[in-house]
């Protein structure tokens, strides 16, 4: 596509979000008054499900199937990044994948490790109860693990990280949200419906199936990110250019 057709087409794209745009902002509430319909669904929405959180509440209950469509987004960026960044046989090692590191610094990283892993564990049990949910919590724990990383070197990385692990388990953890969806439609309460017990406000075993769903998240954006710094880190610190 010529620079003059990517023009045309992106002024076509603005007008239509412009014209769409200004349709809406006459509809927006009023600001500071007392109507706020979205505000009245979701913390309703949260009450009648017990989801502590209003947050959690919004994303599964309210928009589900927005919130899926976002963790195909990040699927389908982790599968196409890896595929760019996977080796294809140019470039050569290189020796720059270990550094030394100060014996306070390799102490830390291993002592917070299994800390790191226990706040991202609580963040992901908890997101329905409390601020957190399983895309911060699967970020703390991808992030989490290249401690060992900051600890040591790329080498002790690669030996401990599950890297097959996790691309298999980001593809499951993509299906079992659809199942938990399809499992909605099958107990009649629709695609990704909260078709479980909803138990007491506040208790862990809470909020239907919002708990089962962040935890799905969890899995995949956890398992994404570790796929993807796999691939930036071999690129960084592992490939260089061929000598010419």
């Amino acid at each position: 596509m010529n620079p003059r057709a990517r023009l045309i087409v992106f002024l076509a794209g603005a007008a239509g979000f412009l014209a769409l745009f200004a349709s809406a902002v006459p509809l927006l509430p009023e600001f500071g008054g007392s109507f706020h319909p979205y505000r009245d669904l979701a913390v309703g929405a949260a009450l009648r499900r017990s989801t502590e959180n209003a947050v959690a509440s919004v994303n599964f209950d309210l928009r589900p199937i927005d919130t899926f469509g976002e963790e195909l987004i990040f699927l389908a960026s982790a599968v196409g990044a890896a595929t760019l960044l996977r080796a294809t046989g140019e470039g050569r090692e290189q020796d720059g994948a270990s550094a030394r590191v100060l014996p306070l610094t390799a102490l830390g990283g291993y002592l917070l490790l299994p800390l790191v892993f226990l706040v991202g564990a609580n963040i992901v049990l908890h997101g329905h109860l409390t601020p957190g949910g399983g895309f911060q919590g699967g970020v703390v724990l991808a992030t989490g693990l290249h401690l060992l990383y900051v600890a040591g070197d790329l080498r002790a990385l690669e030996r401990l990280r599950p890297l097959s692990w996790c691309v298999e388990t980001e593809a499951a953890a993509g299906g079992a949200f659809a199942v938990v969806g399809l499992a909605g439609s099958l107990a009649g309460a629709g695609f990704l419906g909260n078709a479980l017990p909803t138990g007491a406000s506040g208790a862990l075993l809470s909020a239907g199936t919002v708990p089962l769903l962040n935890i799905a998240v969890a899995c995949e954006v956890g398992a994404g990110i570790v796929v993807l710094l796999a691939q930036f880190l071999h690129q960084a610190l592992v490939l260089t250019c061929p000598e010419s």
